[in-house]
């Protein structure tokens, strides 16, 4: 899941800080309008970082990973060391299991055939079944911040996320893409 938490920030905001440079200038909610659609237009977009989003997302660390390489908002994660790991995992299902791109050596593209999606699948079923040692392992004394590490980077964490409407914005553009990976599209 995806929420907003908190936010700070308007179109005021944004229109404020465009007009800084030449005082009060146009008042107008008609104009505030137009001026934001031009600075959206013309990637004129530093306005845009006087307003700030605060998330708490839900996602597997799969995605988790690819989306912190976007190094433009504050992270806080939760935390594997201090708390017990849920139970819960990211399950393509048949059709969405896909084969490697010809032509984008990082994703994949048409799904693969059903022989082979199973397989995989039975995969997946083996690294989660690992879930029950981790717990037998927490039982035993093993710390979390070491039992952890056998866990597969299919399982869920959290996040809150705080970034920049520009940021924000950059972001989209580019994990909304076809050539992202589906799940960070998702």
């Amino acid at each position: 899941f995806i929420r907003v938490v908190d936010y700070m920030g308007d179109d005021g905001a944004i229109v404020q800080a465009a007009r800084v440079s030449y005082g009060r200038g146009t008042r107008r909610v008609s104009e505030d309008k137009g001026l934001i659609a031009y600075l959206m237009r013309h990637r004129h977009t530093t306005p845009f970082e006087m307003c700030e989003i605060k998330y708490h997302v839900k996602l597997p660390i799969f995605v988790a990973r690819q989306w912190i390489r976007h190094r433009t908002a504050n992270v806080n994660e939760y935390s594997a060391r201090y708390s017990i790991v849920p139970d819960q995992f990211y399950h393509p299902s048949l059709g969405n299991v896909r084969r490697q791109s010809t032509t984008n050596r990082q994703g994949g593209q048409e799904p693969i055939d059903p022989i082979t999606a199973q397989q995989f699948l039975d995969y997946l079923d083996k690294c989660e079944a690992q879930y029950g040692e981790y717990e037998k392992l927490l039982d035993a004394g093993v710390s979390r911040e070491m039992a952890r590490i056998g866990l597969p980077v299919s399982v869920y964490t959290q996040w809150y996320w705080k970034c920049d409407l520009h940021n924000t914005l950059h972001f989209l553009s580019l994990r909304m893409d076809d050539h992202a990976q589906q799940e960070i599209r998702d």
